[in-house]
């Protein structure tokens, strides 16, 4: 099954009891908006999971803005919600499925397949006149046993090689075969690509309103993650995607970066639904990176 879901599909199993639905909007800066919406009005039986609280933990010197949360802490959170090890879970925002798709990565970091993004989020079922209730059910606890998948995720010192040796040996991260060899021996075609997430103009170091350094990681190449989404806000088909994604080899590893590690998560679900088979999370993303003193910075293209 594919990593999204219809509005179609998602009413026609709306009150399935193997089933949780789960609100995840969210609004940077407005940090009580999310939850107030919900509180207002959502799908029926959904409950909700906030990006700050449940779905990242505190910040701290390093690990971003939006770290990633405690596996435990977060398995204790779904099982009082009553979703267990067997429970199909469709999560849905209104901020074009970047929240959506951070539960959808989280979830299958802690080892849980049966987890779905619904197209178009809580506004395009709302459009369709699809039900919608403020009416918050009441949840018998379950339980949810954590089994982590630490290879979706790379590490700071993993991403700081990968672009030492990028930038050495001039690789532009398209999957074209490069004569030179890094100092390892091995060919920089087989380095993993650094792919960054956010608009080109924070990529490129300008209108940086987020973090307190613009610019990128160097030796990363730049696919914003809205540019994978259809003007309705839902996912482009895998040819689509495979053409949106030309230049990068789908047999080569991708280490995907953001801001914070929210909006990479998006692109993650494109690449792979492109047939990118080998695609892992840099978690913490620029703000991460840039919390480390002497981690150089590249502005303008790559």
């Amino acid at each position: 099954m594919d990593a999204t879901v219809s509005k179609r599909w998602l009413l026609a199993r709306l009150y399935e009891p193997e089933q949780t639905i789960v609100d995840c909007r969210f609004t940077l800066g407005k940090p009580d908006a999310g939850r107030e919406s919900y509180g207002q009005e959502h799908i029926p039986g959904a409950v909700y999971l906030d990006l700050e609280t449940d779905l990242s933990a505190p910040v701290s010197e390093h690990g971003g803005r939006h770290p990633l949360p405690d596996p435990q802490t977060l398995a204790a959170r779904l099982s009082k919600l009553g979703i267990g090890n067997d429970t199909r879970i469709v999560a849905y925002d209104d901020e074009s499925g970047m929240n959506a798709a951070r539960l959808w990565w989280l979830l299958r970091y802690l080892g849980h397949e049966q987890v779905y993004v619904l197209e178009g989020g809580f506004s395009a079922w709302r459009a369709e006149k699809y039900p919608v209730t403020d009416h918050q059910p009441v949840r018998v606890p379950s339980t949810f046993t954590a089994r982590v998948q630490p290879q979706m995720l790379a590490g700071m010192e993993e991403v700081r090689e990968v672009s030492r040796k990028s930038v050495k040996t001039g690789s532009d991260g398209s999957g074209s075969l490069f004569e030179s060899a890094v100092s390892s021996g091995t060919h920089a075609s087989a380095l993993p690509v650094l792919l960054d997430s956010r608009a080109n103009d924070r990529y490129r170091g300008l209108n940086e309103t987020l973090d307190p350094v613009g610019g990128h990681i160097p030796g990363a190449v730049s696919y914003f993650w809205k540019d994978a989404l259809n003007a309705d806000g839902s996912y482009k088909s895998a040819e689509q995607l495979s053409e949106h994604f030309t230049g990068l080899d789908k047999e080569r590893e991708i280490i995907v970066y953001c801001g914070s590690g929210v909006t990479a998560c998006p692109n993650v679900l494109a690449l792979e639904r492109a047939g990118f088979k080998n695609v892992r999370l840099y978690a913490g993303s620029w703000s991460d990176w840039i919390s480390y003193e002497g981690n150089p910075v590249a502005t303008g293209e790559v």
